[in-house]
């Protein structure tokens, strides 16, 4: 009699969002598909309440060794991965679709948090409860690419500490230390 095992992956995925699926399949066929998984590197560089998230890697392809940065602000999921994430996640692209009333299921979430049923279809899609000032529905669908690399080199730092690392040391040098008011 054998015995029967399930193995559940539970890596966190690291998913940039684009608004143009074909952005993001060029962006993964030029750039990301080129870098070698235990090359990519995650920095995340807290200042204040908000976070730098920056991605890159060395690539077989020099004229495409460039990294990805945004400025965000702290969150539930931001704080849930920077204690789950395990030593490492996947790296995957999506894409971000806006969605109005009349592209979504009855039981699709609004932004306010009613479901769409809960929204005159007739009145610009105003939500139907008193106490929700929400005058317009809107949602939106994420579409994750098949493709995906696994990204082993994840690290959090305070703003004092990205001179002791040369990917946020460079993204945060150009692109906030030598920029004059």
């Amino acid at each position: 009699m054998g015995v029967a095992y399930r193995y559940y992956d539970l890596r966190m995925n690291v998913v940039p969002l684009f608004t143009d699926r074909k952005e993001a399949s060029t962006i993964w066929h030029d750039t990301i598909h080129w870098w070698l998984d235990p090359s990519i590197k995650i920095r995340f560089v807290e200042i204040d309440d908000k976070y730098w998230f920056i991605i890159g890697s060395d690539s077989q392809r020099p004229e495409s060794n460039f990294s990805f940065f945004k400025i965000l602000q702290k969150s539930e999921n931001y704080e849930r991965f920077k204690k789950g994430h395990g030593g490492e996640a996947y790296l995957r692209l999506g894409v971000y679709t806006k969605k109005s009333r009349k592209d979504v299921k009855n039981d699709a979430l609004c932004d306010c948090g009613h479901a769409a049923e809960d929204h005159d279809e007739g009145d610009d899609d105003v939500c139907l409860y008193k106490e929700c000032n929400c005058k317009k529905f809107s949602s939106f669908q994420i579409t994750l690419l098949k493709r995906k690399k696994t990204i082993t080199d994840i690290a959090f730092l305070e703003e004092k500490n990205v001179k002791e690392d040369a990917l946020a040391w460079n993204c945060l040098s150009v692109n906030k230390y030598s920029k004059f008011d």
